[in-house]
């Protein structure tokens, strides 16, 4: 990849998305190195649609920012609601799960490893492989959605 450029700008709408759309690649669309950066963008009521995952694998916190509908992120099993201009950090080993309301939600996902170079995941990555990490939850993957990159997860 070629090395970007000293900024980049580029609307949510043209950037490559994975899993049947629910996620954009937006680190990889705009050359971000540091950390993780993506978004989820859910269905109405996706229920179970997200996987559940941690990050004890790789040690990655992160952080959750409610852009457009209304959801919740279910942390260790206690549901906690998603609004507009509310911050959640999450810690590597807390198991969470998205999930959107009635209008579906659109979920900004910062990530990065305290006091470690940021290594991406493969399934981030332009083109990546449509694969979970070891210990994300396989649900996503076994849904009817459709996972083409054609058309088109931190």
């Amino acid at each position: 990849m070629a090395q970007p450029g000293p900024w980049s700008v580029k609307r949510l709408d043209e950037m490559q998305r994975a899993f049947g759309g629910a996620l954009v690649r937006v680190r990889a669309e705009l050359g971000v190195s540091a950390f993780g950066l993506q978004v989820a963008e859910l269905p109405p009521d996706s229920k179970d649609l997200a996987p559940e995952h941690d990050h004890e694998h790789d040690g990655q916190e992160e952080v959750y920012l409610l852009l457009a509908g209304s959801g919740e992120v279910v942390l260790d099993g206690t549901p906690v609601p998603l609004g507009l201009e509310t911050f959640v950090r999450i810690g590597p080993r807390v198991r969470r799960r998205l999930r959107s309301g009635p209008d579906g939600a659109r979920v900004l996902m910062i990530g990065a490893i305290p006091g470690r170079v940021y290594s991406p995941p493969p399934m981030t990555e332009l083109g990546g492989p449509e694969t979970l990490a070891p210990a994300a939850d396989s649900s996503l993957v076994n849904t009817n959605v459709n996972t083409s990159e054609e058309h088109c997860q931190t």
